[in-house]
């Protein structure tokens, strides 16, 4: 992961309605109506907060038919965990 990636997966990370969504998508596919439900927000703020974490990689999304399921991709995660654990000796290294 890059310092740019990891910025912009931070960020996405920052907002607690975003990391709610990434628990209820934890251990099985949500829809959106789900996860609007379960969330307790608009369907419209649902789906802005499903498209920063798509866009940032941490939430993929399946298509079935006429029906949309979204997961946490847990690799992505594991990709910012590792980068924070090696936070200090990256930084070091990258620097000339």
């Amino acid at each position: 992961m890059t310092e740019d990636d990891a910025d912009e997966v931070l960020r996405a990370f920052s907002h607690p309605a975003r990391r709610e969504i990434l628990r209820h998508c934890w251990h099985e596919r949500q829809s959106a109506g789900a996860l609007t439900a379960a969330s307790g927000l608009a369907a419209a703020s649902v789906s802005e907060h499903l498209k920063v974490l798509r866009k940032c990689g941490l939430v993929t999304l399946h298509k079935e038919g006429t029906f949309r399921w979204y997961s946490t991709d847990r690799a992505r995660v594991a990709d910012l965990a590792a980068w924070l654990r090696d936070f200090p000796d990256a930084v070091f290294e990258e620097q000339p």
